[in-house]
């Protein structure tokens, strides 16, 4: 049956010099190669989803194709013993939405090593985390690993109203930390409070023009990061002994201006977080911790809702930096 059924998509085009989305009627030649189909219930809207729509993005490959990194729905047919018709299911990260089609469309087709069985979480719940809130809980995880906790002090979260930090905002007050939350949107304190931040600061650094310091006074035990640049730099030297970052962003510039200054007289440390090419088994553990102690207290109100018909400008709003908390794209009855 699968492969004689049309479906409907949102396909990236290349169009005079640009990328063009469009609804559009497909077939089963839409769907990549693997072992587990899914009916598509969400989707969801993520910087990387902006790119491959962004003329010279940088990070598809090749067009046409459906764009979205993550997936979540129900499967409806397996090669594998691991998964059946009816299960309940996640895939994100490694070439979904930028090398094989992902999760714009009614149905997508995944491997199974890509695929995690989701428990104690709904599709929407899934979608409403996505890309993002996985790598918030990624970087919890590697400052609990470090051996960070709330007797330590407090941890900063930049980029806070974004996806990546508004879920660690979430997360980490939910383990009892105190989080101070940075982000350039003033008008979004009352957001971040009801989150769980215990204070709201602006961007870093206060002077962006000021020449970076190799130490500064110490400031945060630890740091979730999802800015970069700049910005990473100022976090690193402000730092106090021991402590920890979690880097995973790089909206304020790929540079890192700093010195070894708060490697070796601080001993702190830099920790990349990497979401795309996470190992599968510990990818399925973490998901299963987003179902359990990290669970985000305030996820519905971090959530919006648009059709999948409108992600063009959800998109847009995301690459413009208008846009706060996760958007959830409803797929499936949508389109």
């Amino acid at each position: 049956m699968l492969e004689r059924m049309e479906f409907w998509a949102m396909v990236a085009h290349e169009s005079d010099g640009g990328v063009v989305l469009t609804r559009q009627e497909v077939n089963e030649e839409f769907l990549a190669p693997g072992a587990v189909t899914i009916k598509v219930h969400y989707s969801s809207a993520n910087y990387k989803d902006g790119l491959a729509i962004t003329p010279g993005g940088g990070v598809v490959r090749k067009y046409p194709i459906v764009p979205g990194i993550d997936i979540t729905g129900e499967v409806v047919a397996s090669d594998t013993d691991e998964f059946a018709p009816g299960d309940q299911v996640v895939a994100h990260g490694y070439e979904i939405g930028v090398s094989q089609n992902g999760g714009f469309a009614e149905y997508a087709r995944v491997p199974a090593e890509w695929v995690v069985k989701l428990e104690g979480l709904s599709t929407r719940d899934a979608a409403a985390l996505g890309t993002a809130g996985f790598t918030a809980a990624l970087s919890v995880r590697a400052l609990l690993d470090h051996g960070l906790t709330p007797d330590d002090g407090a941890i900063l979260v930049t980029g806070a109203t974004g996806g990546v930090g508004s879920v660690a905002v979430d997360i980490l007050s939910g383990l009892g930390f105190e989080v101070i939350a940075s982000t350039g949107k003033t008008d979004s304190a009352d957001l971040l409070s009801e989150i769980g931040a215990n204070e709201i600061i602006g961007r870093l650094p206060e002077d962006p023009d000021a020449k970076p310091r190799p130490l500064s006074k110490a400031r945060w035990a630890g740091a979730v990061d999802s800015v970069g640049g700049k910005s990473l730099a100022y976090i690193l030297s402000s730092i106090g002994y021991g402590g920890a970052v979690a880097a995973s962003g790089l909206t304020g510039g790929h540079d890192l201006p700093t010195t070894v200054m708060p490697f070796i007289l601080r001993g702190v440390c830099l920790l990349g977080i990497d979401s795309v090419n996470h190992p599968i088994e510990k990818r399925r553990d973490t998901w299963a911790r987003l179902a359990g102690d990290f669970r985000p207290r305030h996820l519905t109100t971090l959530e919006n809702f648009a059709p999948i018909t409108d992600v063009e400008k959800v998109l847009h709003s995301i690459k413009n930096g208008t846009h706060s908390g996760r958007t959830v794209l409803g797929v499936a009855g949508e389109f």
